[in-house]
């Protein structure tokens, strides 16, 4: 049996300490670049995890070396049970968080302070209403505004996700960073990402280099700073000068960091995504209710795993639909 040294670590060196464990396909929202427009088939509720099952997955990653794991989905605290699997994973001694759309999350504030669920993504690509409803097809901005505002008045870790698509919010970058003069929020500009049903095309993306033209051409390249990037960083991280909060880009199309990924996914059907980008999936749920070993399914998955966006080294290749319609639905991966 591999030692917990060697389980979740690939063939280039990089050991996978972080697991995001997607909790449910479904969500109260349906953001465009997330959801097909004609949604999507989800699993039948018997082929999902239960919270047992989710625990107890989670207890062999931890066992091999994960000490972080958030909690994604779909919307993750759609799940009725959603306390009972914070409550089990807590257990497990590792660090949690979560990503979330921010509309539940005041009906769990108690439960994940009592767990020291203290670092909250959440996801928000517009601060006009009109457009939030554009976007979602959903009438909820008062609501995450307000939960957002929650948040920050019991000392959550927050940040913004904002997926940025060229014609819609990119004229909103200036604003999301002002939001971060006075309040201590970290905001995530992603670059828009090709998942199946989601008409990406090149051409919609806003890339890191027109975001920090931007930003330079408003408030000046004097003033902004540059931050010392985490070992397994996503975001590339920026603060305006003597703003409280900062703001980060994720720019797996124009400038990947797979050099220091440290992730794995798990679906809310039990499957292992060694990459966001990859289509190939390795059935863990199956044979872990056959009462089989799922650890050497683990390193298979692991060492399987690609230098560079499941193999698609050149923008060209991403923007092939062949290779990035042959993927799950972002809904369906967990973020």
């Amino acid at each position: 049996m591999m030692s917990n040294n060697t389980l979740l670590t690939d063939d280039f060196g990089r050991k996978h300490n972080y697991l995001r464990i997607s909790l449910i396909e479904k969500c109260n929202l349906r953001c465009t670049y997330c959801m097909p427009a004609d949604g999507i088939v989800l699993s039948p509720k018997t082929s999902l995890m239960n919270a047992e099952e989710i625990h107890a997955i989670a207890q062999t990653f931890v066992n091999n070396g994960v000490d972080k794991i958030r909690l994604t989905g779909g919307e993750p605290l759609l799940r009725k049970d959603f306390p009972e699997i914070i409550a089990k994973l807590a257990s497990l001694g590792t660090e949690i968080s979560i990503t979330t759309n921010g509309i539940l999350i005041d009906k769990h504030i108690a439960v994940l302070k009592e767990f020291n669920v203290a670092k909250i993504n959440l996801s928000l690509d517009t601060l006009v209403p009109s457009k939030f409803q554009t976007i979602t097809l959903r009438n909820q901005f008062e609501k995450v505004l307000g939960n957002l505002y929650l948040l920050l008045n019991n000392d959550f870790k927050i940040k913004i996700n904002v997926v940025l698509i060229k014609g819609f919010n990119e004229v909103e970058i200036i604003d999301f960073i002002k939001l971060t003069e006075f309040l201590p929020l970290s905001i995530r500009f992603i670059e828009f990402m090709p998942f199946a049903g989601n008409e990406w095309d090149r051409s919609k993306m806003v890339s890191q280099k027109e975001i920090l033209d931007l930003v330079q051409h408003h408030f000046s390249e004097s003033h902004l700073e540059k931050l010392e990037d985490d070992k397994n960083f996503t975001a590339r991280e920026f603060k305006i000068k003597n703003y409280l909060g900062s703001f980060g880009i994720i720019s797996s199309i124009t400038n990947p960091f797979c050099d220091g990924c440290n992730r794995i996914r798990l679906t809310a059907n039990g499957k292992i995504k060694n990459c966001l980008f990859s289509n190939s999936e390795t059935d863990l749920l199956t044979p872990f209710r056959n009462g089989e070993s799922i650890d050497q399914l683990i390193a298979f998955a692991i060492k399987n795993k690609k230098k560079v966006r499941a193999g698609m080294t050149t923008i060209e290749e991403v923007n092939n639909p062949a290779l990035n319609q042959d993927n799950r639905s972002m809904i369906a991966i967990g973020g």
